[in-house]
Formats: structure tokens, C-alpha cells, sequence
């Protein structure tokens, strides 16, 4: 039986959810003076409806584009639920991406009017020529009179929308009921690895799919409190958003990473959700803190953690805790567990997990913790939420079973097939790629290899483009073996495996600036810039105890014979990562080139 849901569109579920619970806090958001401001489900609804019937105004029909070039932030869900609600589709644009891509989505998507963070950001498309680009809305700031394209703020945006609701009241119910539910929502853009990045076509019954499904998994509730920081510009960010809406939880959005560690005390949130790096930063401040003032506390934090994954290993196998154990269990917690607890708000219910894979390792770590992580998997072409662990039923090391109604097959190459609902329209004006990207009975190629157990669980082996074959014909999954080698060295960043048609595998190293700087405390590094400690023969010997470790872990022809230490960090703004924290492997590689060689002078390169 297939997922019902009870929605046309997006803008249908929105206006159903303001209707139940009009008087319920809805978003969260900071305040200049460092509070938090809560609004209700009807004050979204009336801004949300100026802005839609302001961009009426602007002239925005039935799936016409509007670019939302912004951070993470309330104002981008209002926009948002405005071009909704106005019938238009959003063109999701990073906030960090450059220029010249901007540029080239907002021209390609064919945006009419662009809504941006400030004119810092608008700047991003002056000098191109942008013949569909009508308006740009400033969420901050004030216009530029001289800018080729006209400004105006959001504020303006919505005055001349009021004043048209205050003459036209149905106008918003009016166009809302006319949408239809393969109408276009949202043109993403997948960031890609090499070359200009792709539309993305996503529908409003995809979304809408998407909402169902979390709430019939309890991963959302409406007793919940979500503390919501990812990119709205990504598909779990925004598949999120449609979670809250069919559920009705409230949500506090910030999307000041910085800021995160020290807001979840206050926000105290029941559910979360990110991308591994977050939990990987956690785990290496957690395990460092733990451990590196050695002596009886170092003792009690290594027991503890034993204890917790010795009960973890068991509630996995389906077996039960002995008392004796639970009783070592119930100390760990107060001793060492309860204080990561409350790291985090010290509410958690549910931690999501998505959009790169998570170590094996540093889950088991969080379940021990009493922490369990529900990982996921999705991809920007299904909506984001495809496949995900249970509250009551999680096994570590998969990405769970599938959602709702969605069809997968495990093609005869190991690819992962997926069929349904949340799957893309296609790719925007690429209809050669739009043709390849699917089989002929209508599976979407998602190029990740994985298996599905016999209960259903679907377990990711690596990217179909991303796996090693070395000169001696083996094969090697690199993402394998580096979220080991995250979890078996706490003070790692990132780590790139290298070895495509190469005799022997090698590795790029970045250590986490937080993490090196406890290591060094006490030591003769202690104060020195990053870049010297981690080029430091000290770091050099500690990083290679750890390859050592990851090695006795890996098979012969998997192995790390040499690594490198880089002097830096990999970063977004660097275009070595994506905007959802993937790393870019042909980019690093080209960029570290030369690290790279100097692994592999005097050895045998292919065949």
C-alpha cells in the first residue's frame, strides 16, 4: 500500500498546519541582545502571506523562480513559505558560494527575483547579465538606488503586500489551491565534484512525501524541540522543513555554527539533526578532554567508554544487558556520560545523522554515551530522506530501512537503485542527463554502492566514482577506511585516501585546530601557530601511531604505507569541500599535488 499524504503542495500542508494550531510557537529565532524570540504559526502565516502576495505583485506566477541567497535564518523560511504560497518555485543558493556560480544558478534556473542575505551578497551578480532577474529583495540593509537590477528590502516587499491582501484577502487561498502536486518546488543545485553544478527539479508531492514519512518513523513529534542550523539551501534542510510542518514541533533556527556548542545548552532541544563532521568535532573534543590530562581521570573515562560500547555491542546483537553490567553502566553515566549529555542540552531524544557518511566508530561511541545517532541517507535528486534508522530499531553501520513507500534494488554493479515519489522531475534543461540518471522501468542510478540486509537495512560501501582500483587491480573504498581512521585518532579533521591506479595506498591528513591545540597544551608546541604544530616531527610520530593502529584494522592491499600532515585545514571557501562538507577528492588532489608525488617518488605509478 502506498504513503498517503493529505496535501497538494507545500503551501496546502503550511496553511492545514497555521488552521490546527494557529497559537502554537512555531519558530525560534535569536535576538540582538543575545535572546530568543519565539513567533506562532499565525504570525508566520500573515508574513509569509505578505511576502507571497508582494511577490504576486512582482509578477511571480505558477512555478516562476526565486533565488534565496542567504544563511540559515528565520527570514529565509518566511521567504521561502512565500514563493510558496505565491505559487513560484525556490532556487536554493549557498551563501557561501562564489560569484561567479552564483551567478551562473541565478542565470541557468532563470530566477526572476533574487532574495539575498545584504547587498554584500547581492553584489554576487553585478556585471552579469541576468535577462530573466527582475527585483532583489534585501533581507538586511538598505537598497542600492544605482544597482542595475532594482532593490528593495523585505520590509518594502511585504508593505506592498499587505496592502494588496487588505484588497484581495483570498488572494493567497485563491492561488494556493490551484497548485498541483508535480508542480516544480524547489530548483537545488548538487554541488558536485567536478564541472557547473546541476538543477535539480523537486516536486511538491516529493516534499510533501517526504513530511509523512518522518512523522510515521517518530523521528519527528510534536512534543519535540528542534534546534534546526543546517543549510537551507540543502535537501535535508529543507525536507526538515516539511517535517516540522506536517508535525507542528516547534523549531528554533540559528544557523551560527559557531555559536551551536553553547546555544544547545540554552536552547536544550529534543531532537537534532547534521552532518557527521558536527558529531566527529563532539567525539575528538570529547575523547581529547577525557583522556589527555592522563592519570585517574584518563582511567575512568577508558572504562567508562568500555563499558558503554560492551552494552551497546549487546543491545545490537539483540541480547540482554546482565545487571551487573547495567549497574558499571548506570556509574559510567553519572561519572563521565552525563556530562556529554548536558554538553548538548542535556534533553536529546533523537540526533539525525546525513549528507556524508558517519564512522562506525564514533556511532557506537555516541549510542555508549547514551546518545544514540539515527543515520540517514538521501540524496539532493530524492528529496533528501530516503533511508533511516528508528528510534526503536537502529543498527549501527547502516543508513537504516527505507521510507514510506520507496523502492530500492541493488543493481548487479552493487549501485543502489531507488523508485518513488521523492525522486526529481529531472535535471533542469539537461535532458540527455536527466535520461541517463535513470533506468529504463524508471530506478534513479544514485552512483553509491551499498547492500541491503534480510531485514532491510541498507548499508553504503562507497561512492560508485569515488572507489580506488590500484595497479594491482584491487579495489578500495576510501571512505571506508578514513571514517576508521576518524574514529581511531581523535585529533583528525580530515583524511583523504589516495591510490587510483597506483601500486599502494596513501593518505592527506588535517588535524582539528581545537583538538591540536589541547594536544600541545604542556608540551614545547604549546602556543605555537597551527601550522607548526601540525608540520612538527611531534605530530608526525602521533599521526603515525595512529595509521599503525588504522592498518592492523584494514586488508594487506588496503593499508596506508605513507601519509601527509597538510599545513592547513580542507574548507568550503578553498573549494575542497562542498557545501555539505563532502570532500572534493579530484580538487584536493590537484591542490596537494605535490604532497602527493613526494608519497609516491621511486614507486611504480599504474599499469
Amino acid at each position: 500500500m502506498g504513503l498517503e499524504t493529505p496535501y497538494t503542495s507545500i503551501p496546502d500542508m503550511f496553511l492545514q498546519r497555521v488552521a490546527a494550531t494557529p497559537d502554537r510557537d512555531a519558530l525560534g529565532f535569536p535576538t540582538p541582545d543575545g535572546g530568543v524570540r519565539w513567533i506562532t504559526w499565525a504570525q508566520v502565516a500573515e508574513r509569509a502571506k505578505a511576502i507571497a502576495a508582494g511577490l504576486r505583485g512582482l509578477g511571480i506566477d505558477s512555478e516562476d523562480r526565486v533565488a534565496i541567497l542567504a544563511t540559515t535564518r528565520v527570514e529565509w523560511i518566511l521567504a521561502d513559505l512565500g514563493i510558496m504560497c505565491a505559487g513560484g518555485a525556490t532556487t536554493t543558493v549557498y551563501p557561501t558560494t562564489e560569484a561567479e556560480d552564483a551567478a551562473y544558478i541565478v542565470r541557468d534556473s532563470g530566477s526572476r527575483i533574487l532574495v539575498a542575505d545584504n547587498p554584500e551578497q547581492a553584489t554576487k551578480i553585478d556585471g552579469v547579465e541576468l535577462p530573466d532577474l527582475t527585483h532583489v529583495v534585501l533581507l538586511d540593509g538598505e537598497p542600492n538606488s544605482g544597482a542595475a537590477v532594482p532593490q528593495l528590502t523585505l520590509a518594502d516587499l511585504e508593505r506592498i503586500g499587505a496592502e494588496t491582501l487588505a484588497t484581495e484577502p483570498d488572494l493567497i487561498e485563491t492561488t494556493v489551491a490551484e497548485i498541483r502536486p508535480d508542480q516544480l518546488a524547489t530548483l537545488i543545485y548538487t554541488s558536485g565534484t567536478t564541472g557547473r553544478p546541476k538543477g535539480v527539479e523537486l516536486r511538491h508531492a516529493g516534499w510533501c512525501w517526504e513530511a509523512v514519512a518522518q512523522a510515521e518513523l517518530d523521528l519527528l513529534l510534536p512534543t519535540d524541540l528542534q534546534y534546526l542550523w543546517l543549510p537551507l539551501s540543502h535537501s535535508f534542510g529543507k525536507t526538515l522543513l516539511c517535517g516540522l510542518m506536517h508535525v507542528g514541533l516547534p523549531t528554533y533556527v540559528d544557523g551560527r555554527a559557531d555559536k551551536l556548542v553553547e546555544n544547545l545548552a540554552k536552547i536544550q532541544p529534543t531532537l537534532m539533526c547534521a552532518a557527521p563532521r558536527v558529531f566527529e568535532k563532539v567525539y575528538n573534543r570529547t575523547v581529547t578532554s577525557g583522556t589527555g590530562a592522563g592519570g585517574l581521570k584518563a582511567k575512568i573515562f577508558t572504562w567508562a567508554v568500555r563499558v558503554g560500547r560492551e552494552k551497546v555491542a549487546l543491545e545490537q546483537a539483540g541480547k540482554p544487558v546482565p545487571s551487573g553490567l547495567q549497574r558499571k553502566y548506570n556509574l559510567a553515566t553519572k561519572l563521565v556520560f552525563s556530562k556529554l549529555q548536558a554538553r548538548l542540552g542535556g534533553r536529546i531524544r533523537v540526533l539525525v545523522s546525513g549528507a556524508a557518511p558517519l564512522s562506525k566508530d564514533i556511532a557506537e561511541f555516541f549510542a555508549a554515551a547514551g546518545l544514540p545517532i539515527m543515520e540517514g541517507y538521501g540524496l539532493t535528486e530524492t528529496s533528501a530522506g530516503n533511508f533511516v534508522n528508528k528510534p526503536d530499531h537502529l543498527k549501527i553501520g547502516t543508513v537504516g530501512q527505507h521510507m514510506g513507500d520507496l523502492e530500492c534494488r541493488i543493481d548487479t554493479d552493487g549501485e543502489i537503485l531507488l523508485r518513488g515519489t521523492p525522486v526529481m522531475r529531472g535535471y533542469h534543461n539537461l535532458p540527455e542527463e536527466t535520461a541517463a540518471a535513470f533506468t529504463p522501468d524508471g530506478f534513479f542510478r544514485t552512483g553509491d554502492i551499498g547492500e541491503l540486509d534480510e531485514e532491510g537495512f541498507l548499508r553504503i560501501t562507497d561512492r560508485k566514482k569515488d572507489l580506488i582500483k590500484t595497479s594491482g587491480g584491487k579495489y578500495v573504498a576510501p571512505s571506508h577506511i578514513e571514517g576508521i581512521f576518524k574514529s581511531v585518532c581523535p585529533y583528525t579533521s580530515q583524511a583523504v585516501v589516495v591510490g587510483q591506479a597506483r601500486n599502494y595506498c596513501t593518505m592527506l591528513v588535517t588535524l582539528d585546530p581545537d583538538a591540536i591545540v589541547s594536544w600541545a597544551a604542556g608540551t614545547p608546541l604549546a602556543g605555537r601557530p597551527y601550522a607548526e604544530i601540525v608540520t612538527s616531527p611531534e605530530a608526525e610520530a602521533m599521526v603515525a601511531g595512529y595509521v599503525q593502529e588504522l592498518n592492523e584494522k584494514l586488508n594487506r592491499w588496503e593499508t596506508i604505507k605513507k601519509f601527509v600532515i597538510l599545513p592547513r585545514d580542507l574548507t568550503v571557501e578553498d573549494g575542497e569541500m562542498t557545501p555539505s562538507l563532502k570532500i572534493k577528492r579530484r580538487v584536493v588532489e590537484d591542490t596537494f599535488a605535490a604532497q602527493v608525488e613526494r608519497m609516491y617518488e621511486g614507486a611504480v605509478v599504474g599499469r
